[in-house]
């Protein structure tokens, strides 16, 4: 293989008979040194979405958690038992207890207890990702992103107890980016740091000045119009050529972003595949 391959294997919508759409996302990435699982779904669609797309689990070398929440990260026992071997990048925070407020209920979004198992039971391969670091060749985790613009917020009512007392700024969000010859292509999980906190901060691990791609959650469907111009601008300043907004960035962000920035957005779902040449 001379290219980098990405799949998405699980996400809210589905490009193709026979793949299961949930409200979670998965993408598995291929590169010439080794695979990497960046997360996985709430569970169920995984294992049907992995063998209708060949995904090979039983090869990843690599499992990075975006954060800890149950549609990133349900996946795990099913992943870990194809895959017992491979690392699992993960911020220390993904264990938090978490709750969401919706239409006055309050519910819990943590990663379930068998994922929770999974993980300890594999406690050898946890690799703590406060900071960011090298995942494999040419592949980077951000570790926690630092929150600098004020028009950035986590995208809902998130709280770490079930009164809603304590607010969960969710400190274990990350993202990846990876090195490739078209230029640097970051994927995010839902981006509750910001989009632009998210790129800004890439830009000073890596030193981009440019992004070739950018894709995956961005968690705007609640974001004020201000901050999707402020996003779209960002986007704008970083020259992103390919933009494929999925699972929780709202459909009115993702028209808008359409709008704002024609012919560099497109379509991301289950079954949706990017190749991208070596750096």
């Amino acid at each position: 293989m001379k290219n980098i391959k990405i799949t998405v294997v699980v996400e809210n919508t589905a490009s193709m008979e026979g793949l299961l759409a949930e409200h979670g996302l998965s993408v598995w990435i291929e590169t010439p040194n080794a695979n990497i699982l960046f997360d996985t779904g709430q569970g169920p669609a995984l294992p049907q979405n992995a063998a209708a797309l060949k995904i090979p689990l039983e090869r990843a070398n690599a499992i990075v958690l975006s954060h800890g929440h149950y549609d990133h990260t349900g996946g795990l026992p099913f992943a870990l038992e194809r895959s017992p071997d491979a690392k699992v990048f993960m911020h220390p925070e993904a264990f938090a207890p978490r709750f969401s407020l919706r239409d006055t209920v309050m519910r819990a979004i943590n990663m379930p207890y068998p994922a929770e198992g999974a993980l300890k039971s594999h406690s050898g391969n946890i690799v703590h990702t406060a900071k960011s670091m090298e995942v494999v060749p040419g592949v980077w985790v951000t570790g926690a992103i630092p929150r600098r613009n004020k028009y950035e917020d986590t995208g809902g009512p998130f709280f770490l107890d079930k009164l809603g007392l304590k607010p969960d700024p969710i400190p274990d969000d990350q993202a990846i980016w990876l090195d490739t010859a078209a230029g640097i292509v970051v994927v995010l999980g839902c981006a509750h740091a910001g989009v632009v906190n998210t790129l800004e901060y890439i830009s000073e691990l890596s030193g981009a000045s440019e992004y070739f791609a950018v894709m995956g959650g961005m968690h705007l469907a609640r974001a004020t119009v201000k901050r999707l111009g402020k996003t779209a601008e960002a986007l704008e300043r970083f020259n992103v050529k390919q933009i494929a907004p999925c699972h929780c960035t709202g459909s009115n962000a993702i028209e808008f972003l359409a709008r704002r920035l024609p012919g560099c957005v497109n379509p991301c779902m289950a079954g949706s595949r990017m190749e991208f040449p070596l750096a």
